[in-house]
């Protein structure tokens, strides 16, 4: 990561620690902050998921409009997805089943799977955008399942 900015790695870092707070109260908190704690953790993940698709919203939004038009289609599908994966998985609670560890476990793991979508942005993204991708990936989806699985 040393070649990012220093206020998106700052900012995108100081970002995992709501989702790490969380699992570690899962883990060592007191039993009754779990529920808080496990609503916590899903509301946030499902918040920052959210968030990664405007992202790409935005990145699409701003290729040159030749780009836009013929060879995006993909990212403007991909920018969609991670609200409504957001929205599906709070559905269950809304219902009345098994929430939040399923859940969690499915917002983990598409959180895990997003760098591939930024892998194909090539020159739409600044240079440095995957080296901050993946670590915040990989930080913010294991916390999620650490979360799951507590």
């Amino acid at each position: 990561m040393r070649n990012v900015p220093g206020t998106p790695r700052l900012l995108g870092l100081a970002g995992l620690l709501p989702q790490f707070a969380c699992a570690l109260v899962l883990y060592l908190g007191p039993v009754e902050w779990r529920g808080a704690a496990q609503a916590t953790a899903f509301a946030y993940a499902a918040l920052i998921f959210s968030f990664l698709g405007g992202m790409w919203w935005g990145i699409a939004a701003a290729a040159p409009a030749a780009e836009r038009r013929q060879a995006l289609g993909w990212l403007w599908v991909a920018a969609v997805l991670p609200s409504l994966v957001a929205l599906g998985t709070f559905l269950p609670w809304v219902f009345g089943y098994t929430w939040p560890e399923p859940s969690l476990v499915m917002l983990g793991g598409a959180i895990l799977m997003s760098p591939a979508v930024d892998a194909k942005l090539g020159p739409l993204a600044p240079r440095w955008w995957l080296s901050l991708r993946v670590p915040l990936s990989i930080g913010l989806g294991s916390a999620t399942l650490a979360a799951a699985l507590a």
